[in-house]
């Protein structure tokens, strides 16, 4: 089985398996513990604050361990509502981030805060100059993702961080697809907070973080015996951040094998585009994330793509897992400008440590046969010299 599928989740890798066993077992204190158990607990994962603050940039006092990417965009957006002074509320955000962030703020929303969505291009960036315009006097935070999970597209956050700094606004990035494959670091980032997922970057799934700066008020969403600072009470799941520190380290020690990621990436973006017609790339070649492709190919559904690739041995997606057993099509392509029957069409390969050329050959050449004959099944296809405004 050749697996495409790494925006959704990564192997994990064997050597961050051998780190986090003896935490299942005989290293199994309780990091609040003061006995010897405990201790050696409570290092472990201070060790890994240190790994991972490290690999951003960051101090580990300003790193706080969650359950994932989704406790900690909820952190970040709900937290700002009671960590100032504001009665309402105003949060700018993107009209292509993850439905973490998305469906947390519909949830804000319904408590009488309010909310603006910057548009974003063609190519699914956003344009800082329109953030800067969305801006008002009590506006609190503005949580525009690093790079989108499904088409791969690069915002400029540094930018924006320079907005936000110029008003006194937090600025929140969501990092979980951009960090091990692009340079994250939260000082040239000018972040308040960022997101970050263990099991994007070959660790363990349950577990993540997020970067708090310094002097940054937030709100805890969990509360109990105040763990992490406060902010994150709960007994640290003590393995999966053993895994996740073990993670970032490896993820910058093989930072260079994007370069040939990037490789293999653009050379079945280039084939696909070249034998397949009616067929689009989603996001712009450039300012794209290394292991991203995604295409709309006119005239068939998706969902039926997806399922004919995995029985030839391909394991792909039509967008992102979160959002994968919904019929609606994706909300990141229909605001990219692509209309609903070509949004469906759509197919999200992304590529990881252990693809190789001869995977990439492989479904160059088993691709276009698939997409053929499902169009042959479609009367639009067979009726589309008859359509107009046919994609060419």
């Amino acid at each position: 089985m050749i697996y495409l599928d790494h925006a959704a989740t990564t192997p994990m890798r064997p050597e961050i398996l051998k780190v986090m066993r003896p935490y299942f077992s005989g290293r199994f204190g309780n990091p609040s513990s003061l006995h010897s158990y405990g201790l050696e607990a409570r290092a472990a994962v201070e060790r890994a604050r240190e790994q991972i603050a490290q690999a951003i940039g960051a101090t580990p006092s300003e790193i706080v361990f969650t359950s994932g990417g989704t406790e900690s965009d909820n952190m970040a957006l709900r937290g700002v509502l009671q960590g100032g002074r504001h009665d309402k509320v105003h949060i700018i955000t993107s009209t292509i981030e993850h439905p973490a962030v998305l469906e947390t703020c519909k949830s804000i929303e319904k408590l009488g805060h309010e909310l603006t969505y910057v548009s974003v291009s063609r190519e699914g960036r956003i344009d800082p100059n329109e953030v800067h315009k969305a801006i008002r006097d009590n506006t609190r935070l503005i949580s525009i993702m690093h790079a989108n999970n499904e088409i791969g597209s690069i915002q400029p956050i540094a930018a924006v961080g320079a907005i936000a700094a110029s008003h006194g606004i937090y600025l929140h990035t969501d990092a979980v697809q951009s960090v091990g494959k692009i340079p994250v670091n939260v000082n040239d980032l000018n972040v308040h907070m960022l997101s970050i997922s263990s099991h994007k970057i070959y660790g363990p799934k349950g577990v993540g973080c997020l970067y708090i700066k310094k002097g940054t008020k937030l709100t805890p969403l969990i509360f109990g015996g105040g763990h992490e600072r406060g902010l994150r009470s709960g007994t640290e799941n003590v393995s999966g951040i053993v895994g996740f520190g073990e993670a970032m380290r490896l993820a910058v020690k093989d930072f260079a094998d994007n370069k040939r990621i990037k490789g293999l990436r653009d050379a079945l973006i280039d084939a696909v585009l070249r034998e397949i017609p009616y067929t689009q790339l989603n996001g712009g070649r450039e300012r794209r994330l290394p292991n991203n492709v995604n295409f709309s190919f006119s005239y068939i559904e998706g969902e039926s793509l997806v399922l004919r690739l995995n029985a030839k041995g391909v394991a792909g997606s039509t967008g992102s897992a979160c959002s994968s057993k919904k019929l609606e099509p994706s909300h990141v392509l229909l605001a990219i400008g692509l209309d609903p029957v070509d949004a469906h069409g759509s197919l999200r390969l992304t590529l990881g440590q252990n693809n190789t050329e001869a995977d990439v050959k492989f479904v160059k050449d088993v691709l276009p046969g698939i997409v053929d004959e499902l169009r042959q099944m479609s009367p639009l296809y067979t009726n589309r010299d008859q359509d107009e405004g046919t994609p060419k």
